[in-house]
C-alpha cells in the first residue's frame, strides 16, 4: 500500500456512514411514478424505487468510517417504506494487482420485504473490512458507476432509478492496469470510460446523486457526474435535478443526506431539534402529508426512542392507530425511524433516553413527508367546438379527496394542461393562479387557462392536467370529451343552493337545462373524482323535453364517512341522447364540517335556562334572606312594666330566631327579666313569624301575637312588652339606652317595686 494512500486514511469519517443513512432516511416515499389515467385502482400507497448506494473504499476511507458504516447499514432493512423497493450496496476501490476488482456488490439487489432487509443489514458487514486481495486501494469511478446502472437497467424501466455516489471525487486509478501502460493514460482513458457510463445511465434513465465527503473533495467532478446522468426523473421540479452535495462536519450529515434523498424522491424535509439524551425533540408534519417518516440519529446505539403524535399520545411501534399505520425501524442501530401512513399532521413529539452502550451523543430529528395527490379537471365549455375559445381549470385534492385550499401547502406548485385528439398536434396549455387568462381568484388554488381547439380538430378530445409541488408527486389526470360541429342542440347550468353539509348530510342545487332540439334528450347528472364513498346525486336522470327550458332542483348526498374539509371532485351533466356528450361540470364547492354535537344544538336552551336558573337563584336567595331577617329579633326590646313604670329591660343582640326569658322576683318581691339558655316550665319564648309578626308563649299558656308594644300580663300590676328597634339607639356610634351606665347615674326614688341598693338584673343578649 503507498504511502500517498495511506496518508490519505482517516480524511473522511462519514462517507461508509452515509450509506447506511441513505437507507435509513425512512424518506424512501412515493417516487416520480407515471400518472394514474382516471384514478380508479390506483394504489394510494408508496411505489417502489430501485436504488443504489456506491461507497468508497480506498485508502480514503479510516477504519473508522468502515465501522460507522456498519453501524448505520443494519438500519437498511427498515430504510424503505415500499416492500417492493430494491437496494443493492456496492464498495469500490481499484484494481491493480492479479485478482483484484474495482468493485463489489455486498449487497446483491434484494426486494425490502422483511426477509430481504434482514438479509441486507447481514450481508452489509462485509464493508467494514475490505479484503485488499479483492479490491484495491485506489478510486475508479467508472467501474463502480458501470457496475450500478447494470444493476438498474435490469429492474423494471417504469420504477425509478437511482444511484447515490459517496466519494471525494477524485479519481485515482494511476496504478490499475486496467486503463492502459502509463499512469496518465490510465487517467485519461478511465476519464472517458466515465463519460460512456454517464451516457447509459442518461439513456437508462438512472439518476447520479454524489455525495462529496472529505478535506479534498473534486466538486466539479462530482458536478459533472450529476448532470451526466438522467436529469428529468421528477416532475422537472428544479429542487428534484439531480446534483452534487458536498456533505461538511458529521453534525450536518443527518440533514444532507435527508435533503439529497428528498430531492431525489420527490419527498420534502422537515429538519426538526436536536440534543443531547435524555431530551424531548419535536418535528412538524404538514396536513398535505400522505406518507411520511420520523428519522433520528441517535448518535449511539441503545438509545430508546418513543413517539408522541400532535395530540400527545405515544404511538405503537407496529400497526395501525387512529388512522395511521407505523413500523419502527433501527431499534438497535444508531439511526432509527417510524413509518407513518396517513400520518396526524402537526408537531410530532421523540423522547430520547439514554441506553447502556456508552455516553450519550447529541442526537438528532427530521422528517421526510410526500403527498400522493389528484387533481379534478373541468373544460367550459366540455364539448367545444373546432376554434372555440375553452377554459380550462383544475384544483388539487388529496388522496383522500378533500381540496387543498391553502397555498402555503403546496407552494412551489406548477401546473399545465396539455390537448391532444385527432387531426392535430399536441397543444400544451399552461395554467395559473394569477388571477389572469380566465383565472378567477389570484392564489384559490384553482389554476386556469385558456386556449383555442385547433380548426383541424375532429372527433375525441383529451384535456390531461398535470400539477407537481416539492414533496408532491406528479398527478396526471385526463378529461375526456369531443369536439362539435355546430352549437349543441342542449345546454345546462349547475348551481348549489348551500355551501356546507355534515358527513350524510345534503345540499340542495339548480339544474337549469334548455333543450333547442325536435326530440327528448335524456341527461345524467354524475359526481366525479370524489374517492371511495363518494356523493349520491338525486335525481340522477333528467328527460328534457323537445324546445324547453327547464329548472330542476336536485340534491347531493355526502357519505357518511365524508372527510371533512373542502370536497373534491366535479359534478357532471352528460347527455345521454348525445354519444354521452358532457353538456356541463361544476366543481363540487361544498365544505364538509363536523356534526353539530349536543353543546351545538341546545346550547341557547342551556345558557337561556342557566341565565333563568341564576335570576330564580338570587331571587330564591334574596327571599330566604328576607324571610331570615324578618324572623330575626336582633334590636328588640323586652321591658317589664309595674304599674305603667318600666322597671327592667333585655336588649335582644346580635340575631337570634327565638329568645328566651325568664320573670323572676327579687329580695323584696321586685321582678325582673332573666336571660334563659333554652326552653323550661318557667320560661317565656318570644320569636317572630315569616310575617315579621311578634309571637310570645309563656310558661303556662298558648302562644299568641304581641303587636309591639302591647303588654302581655304577667299578674295583677305587672307585664311584659315586646319593642321594635329603635334606629336612634341601634344605630353603629350611638349607645343603646340600655348600655352600660356610667358610675354615676340618677337612681329612682324609693317606692314600690322600685329596685333596692346594690340590685340591677340587667342582663344584655
Amino acid at each position: 500500500m503507498s504511502a500517498r494512500r495511506t496518508a490519505r486514511r482517516g480524511r473522511r469519517a462519514a462517507a461508509p456512514l452515509a450509506a447506511g443513512l441513505l437507507l435509513a432516511l425512512g424518506a424512501s416515499l412515493a417516487p416520480p411514478v407515471a400518472a394514474q389515467d382516471d384514478g380508479e385502482g390506483a394504489d394510494p400507497g408508496v411505489a417502489p424505487i430501485d436504488f443504489t448506494i456506491v461507497v468508497d473504499q480506498s485508502d480514503s476511507l479510516s477504519e473508522e468510517d468502515l465501522r460507522r458504516e456498519v453501524d448505520a447499514a443494519t438500519t437498511i432493512a427498515q430504510a424503505e417504506l415500499s416492500e417492493r423497493s430494491r437496494a443493492t450496496v456496492i464498495g469500490f476501490g481499484s484494481a491493480e494487482e492479479e485478482g483484484q476488482v474495482a468493485a463489489v456488490e455486498a449487497c446483491q439487489g434484494t426486494e425490502l420485504d422483511a426477509a430481504g432487509r434482514q438479509r441486507i443489514s447481514e450481508c452489509v458487514r462485509a464493508l467494514a473490512d475490505p479484503n485488499r486481495e479483492v479490491i484495491g486501494p485506489g478510486t475508479d469511478h467508472p467501474a463502480a458507476l458501470a457496475q450500478a446502472v447494470d444493476r438498474l437497467v435490469q429492474g423494471d424501466e417504469e420504477t425509478p432509478r437511482v444511484v447515490f455516489l459517496l466519494t471525494d471525487g477524485r479519481l485515482d486509478v494511476r496504478d490499475s492496469l486496467n486503463y492502459g501502460g502509463s499512469p496518465e493514460a490510465r487517467q485519461r482513458n478511465a476519464r472517458d470510460a466515465l463519460g460512456e457510463t454517464l451516457a447509459r445511465a442518461r439513456e437508462n434513465r438512472v439518476q447520479i446523486w454524489p455525495l462529496g465527503f472529505g478535506e479534498d473533495i473534486d466538486e466539479e467532478a462530482l458536478a459533472e457526474m450529476a448532470a451526466g446522468g438522467y436529469v428529468e426523473g421528477c416532475a422537472e421540479l428544479p429542487d428534484a435535478v439531480p446534483e452534487m452535495t458536498v456533505v461538511g462536519a458529521s453534525g450536518d450529515l443527518l440533514e444532507a443526506l435527508q435533503r439529497t434523498f428528498a430531492a431525489a424522491r420527490c419527498a420534502a424535509v422537515e429538519i426538526g431539534e436536536s440534543g443531547v439524551p435524555p431530551v424531548d425533540l419535536e418535528v412538524t408534519i404538514p396536513p398535505i402529508a400522505t406518507d411520511g417518516s420520523i428519522t433520528v440519529a441517535k448518535g449511539v446505539p441503545g438509545v430508546d426512542v418513543t413517539y408522541y403524535d400532535p395530540d400527545g399520545r405515544e404511538v405503537p411501534e407496529q400497526g395501525e392507530f387512529d388512522g395511521s399505520t407505523f413500523e419502527v425501524s433501527g431499534r438497535n442501530t444508531a439511526v432509527e425511524a417510524l413509518r407513518v401512513s396517513d400520518p396526524k399532521p402537526g408537531t410530532w413529539r421523540v423522547h430520547l433516553a439514554p441506553g447502556g452502550e456508552g455516553p450519550p451523543r447529541e442526537a438528532a430529528v427530521s422528517a421526510i413527508w410526500q403527498g400522493r395527490l389528484l387533481s379534478s379537471v373541468t373544460v367550459q365549455p366540455p364539448s367545444p367546438s373546432p376554434g372555440e375559445r375553452v377554459l380550462v381549470e383544475a384544483r388539487l385534492q388529496t388522496r383522500e379527496n378533500v381540496t387543498i385550499d391553502d397555498p402555503e401547502l403546496v407552494a412551489g406548485i406548477r401546473a399545465s394542461a396539455l390537448l391532444t385528439g385527432d387531426g392535430f398536434a399536441p397543444v400544451p396549455v399552461p395554467l395559473g393562479d394569477e388571477g389572469a387568462e380566465g383565472d378567477r381568484d389570484a392564489g384559490d388554488l384553482v389554476f386556469s387557462g385558456e386556449f383555442t381547439v385547433p380548426e383541424e380538430a375532429t372527433g375525441q378530445l383529451v384535456f390531461t392536467s398535470e400539477m407537481a409541488a416539492p414533496g408532491v408527486v406528479a398527478d396526471e389526470r385526463p378529461f375526456y370529451t369531443r369536439a362539435t360541429q355546430g352549437p349543441p342542440a342542449v345546454d345546462a347550468l349547475v348551481t348549489f343552493d348551500e355551501d356546507e353539509a355534515h358527513p350524510g348530510g345534503t345540499v340542495a342545487g339548480t339544474l337549469r337545462v334548455g333543450n333547442t332540439d325536435g326530440q327528448p334528450h335524456d341527461l345524467r347528472l354524475e359526481s366525479r373524482d370524489t374517492g371511495e364513498g363518494g356523493v349520491r346525486v338525486a335525481p340522477a336522470e333528467v328527460r328534457v323535453g323537445p324546445g324547453s327550458e327547464e329548472s330542476v332542483p336536485f340534491t347531493v348526498t355526502f357519505g357518511e364517512d365524508a372527510p371533512l374539509g373542502s370536497t373534491g371532485g366535479v359534478l357532471a351533466v352528460v347527455d345521454a341522447s348525445d354519444g354521452d356528450r358532457v353538456v356541463h361540470e361544476a366543481f363540487l364547492e361544498v365544505t364538509v364540517t363536523a356534526p353539530p354535537t349536543w353543546w351545538d344544538r341546545y346550547r341557547w336552551a342551556v345558557i337561556a335556562g342557566a341565565l333563568v336558573a341564576a335570576a330564580l337563584g338570587a331571587w330564591v336567595a334574596g327571599w330566604r334572606a328576607a324571610t331570615r331577617r324578618r324572623k330575626q329579633l336582633g334590636g328588640h326590646r323586652v321591658a317589664l312594666l309595674q304599674s305603667g313604670h318600666r322597671i327592667d329591660e333585655q336588649l335582644i343582640r346580635d340575631r337570634p330566631r327565638v329568645f328566651h326569658f325568664r320573670v323572676e322576683r327579687g329580695t323584696g318581691g321586685r321582678p325582673t327579666l332573666v336571660v334563659a339558655r333554652s326552653a323550661g316550665a318557667s320560661v317565656y319564648e318570644l320569636r317572630r313569624g315569616a310575617d315579621g309578626a311578634l309571637r310570645l308563649k309563656p310558661p303556662r299558656g298558648q302562644e299568641r301575637a304581641v303587636p309591639a308594644g302591647v303588654g302581655l300580663p304577667v299578674d295583677d300590676d305587672t307585664e311584659v312588652v315586646v319593642r321594635s328597634p329603635d334606629p336612634r339607639t341601634t344605630a353603629p356610634g350611638r349607645r343603646s339606652f340600655l348600655a352600660p351606665r356610667p358610675a354615676k347615674r340618677p337612681r329612682p326614688a324609693a317606692g314600690p317595686g322600685a329596685p333596692g341598693p346594690g340590685t340591677d338584673h340587667r342582663t344584655d343578649f
